[in-house]
């Protein structure tokens, strides 16, 4: 468990498009056997990895990540605590995405990695910012519920640590400043 408040969370976003993408796939069941969980983030998604040299976390261009972009029921599977262990040794502080299964949703809020909620056609909007050739920087603001790609309006809505819902809508201008907050 992680007692350190997360209150921002910024930098490259890795998309990973696909719905129910489980934890085996998050983390091969061969690395479960590991005494601590240093150095699985190396392995994670290895077996999608190996299988499509194309895949996001191949591409240096995601080098570094730390917000994470998935479609509906992101972590579904057995309720391993090594798959958001990987993700969280591999650099992510953050996960974005449509829906969560629910055990995986609350082993990452332990660990201090929030999971926000967005419907649909955010989450297209999302994958194709965090697409482009070079990545734009996003940005989480937990204690406030927000998230923004520098400048692109993106509306959503996040379960916060504490499971209560906010929404807002919030602009940044290709500076990175806060033009518009709508709450």
């Amino acid at each position: 468990m992680n007692d350190a408040i997360v209150e921002k969370i910024s930098g490259v976003a890795v998309p990973l498009r696909g719905d129910n993408i489980d934890t085996d796939r998050i983390i091969p069941a061969r690395y479960l056997r590991c005494v601590t969980f240093d150095g699985l983030g190396e392995h994670a998604f290895e077996d999608d990895r190996k299988q499509d040299p194309g895949h996001p976390f191949n591409q240096e261009r995601f080098d570094g990540a730390s917000i994470l972009i998935v479609g509906r029921n992101f972590g579904c599977g057995s309720s391993r605590e090594h798959a958001p262990q990987s993700l969280h040794k591999r650099g992510i502080k953050g996960v974005i995405g449509q829906s969560f299964a629910e055990i995986f949703f609350g082993n990452c809020n332990a660990m201090g990695i929030p999971c926000m909620t967005v419907d649909a056609d955010t989450c297209e909007t999302l994958f194709a910012a965090a697409g482009a050739d070079p990545p734009p920087l996003f940005e989480i603001d937990v204690s406030a519920g927000e998230a923004a790609e520098f400048a692109t309006m993106v509306p959503h809505s996040m379960s916060a640590l504490d499971g209560k819902p906010a929404e807002a809508i919030m602009i940044f201008d290709r500076e990175g400043q806060r033009a518009h907050v709508h709450s």
